[in-house]
């Protein structure tokens, strides 16, 4: 199962950027289109998110934008 969750929308540079990363770093993610699954907007404005993408990684707090930093924590 995967342990990272990346919430997107279309057209979101930041998301392509973070699925392209996690990706060339071998780590499984799900992707949850926020335009799509409608639902979890206002879960995500809830946590006080007002951009895509956010990443919810177990074990960590959520995140949003493209963070390579943080990003690489979990490759290693």
């Amino acid at each position: 199962m995967e342990k990272v969750t990346v919430y997107t929308k279309y057209n979101c540079v930041q998301c392509k950027m973070t699925k392209k990363f996690l990706s060339a770093q071998g780590i499984p993610f799900k992707e949850i289109n926020i335009e799509e699954e409608v639902a979890y907007v206002e879960t995500l404005k809830a946590d006080g998110f007002r951009q895509t993408p956010v990443v919810a990684i177990e074990g960590m707090p959520k995140f949003s934008g493209f963070r390579p930093d943080v990003l690489k924590k979990i490759s290693a």
